[in-house]
């Protein structure tokens, strides 16, 4: 998976997971359905939460941590969003690209990754307001893909996202309790959607 001078030079000035996150918020978010690879994502200068995913677990092997994805799983009326988590020491932190302000980096502070996943129930809605996180996968380690060259090969990564789906899944609500659930609070919502691509929004 060699990359290009241009290439390392980018990721050279990915030293940590916040500076990661950075890198991602200064690309514009895709609405395109299409995924793309590290290479890719470099190259055309822009990225979905699946693509941006990826591209983050692989700058964040560069600095040390493992590739690892979770996905992250609504209701039917939402799109899954998925992390590129990391442990510092014993605690769970995650980089992440969205079009949602509040579904992006968590900071390692988390006991687990149920923890860490819960730290996003709130942000996680739809436009119509309803809030429509339920589940979480195992984690996914990228490593497993290496052979295939995931890091510059976009054919690859329709394989990783089916890998993903096969997870064992956890759930972190009853259906019971997400029938009681209140909507959003407009300034919450308001503020969840600042800077948002329209395009790239569910539409339930």
């Amino acid at each position: 998976m060699n990359l290009t001078t241009q290439e390392l030079k980018i990721y050279s000035k990915l030293t940590s997971p916040f500076k990661i996150q950075e890198f991602l918020d200064s690309l514009p978010y895709s609405s395109e359905g299409r995924y793309r690879s590290p290479r890719s994502v470099l190259k055309d200068r822009k990225a979905h939460c699946y693509d941006g995913a990826v591209f983050a677990a692989s700058a964040l092997r560069r600095i040390g941590y493992p590739p690892v994805l979770v996905d992250m799983l609504p209701n039917k009326r939402d799109d899954d969003h998925i992390l590129a988590v990391f442990r510092r020491k014993k605690y769970w932190g995650a980089v992440a690209k969205s079009n949602f302000t509040g579904l992006r980096y968590r900071e390692p502070v988390y006991r687990d990754l149920h923890e860490l996943v819960m730290s996003y129930f709130e942000s996680y809605y739809n436009i119509a307001r309803e809030k429509t996180l339920v589940g979480y996968t195992a984690p996914l380690h990228l490593s497993k893909f290496d052979k295939l060259g995931w890091l510059v090969n976009d054919n690859v990564m329709d394989t990783i996202a089916d890998r993903l789906d096969d997870q064992r899944k956890y759930k972190i609500i009853t259906p019971a309790l997400a029938r009681q659930l209140s909507a959003v609070d407009w300034r919450s919502y308001h503020a969840g959607l600042l800077g948002s691509n329209q395009k790239g929004l569910f539409r339930p």
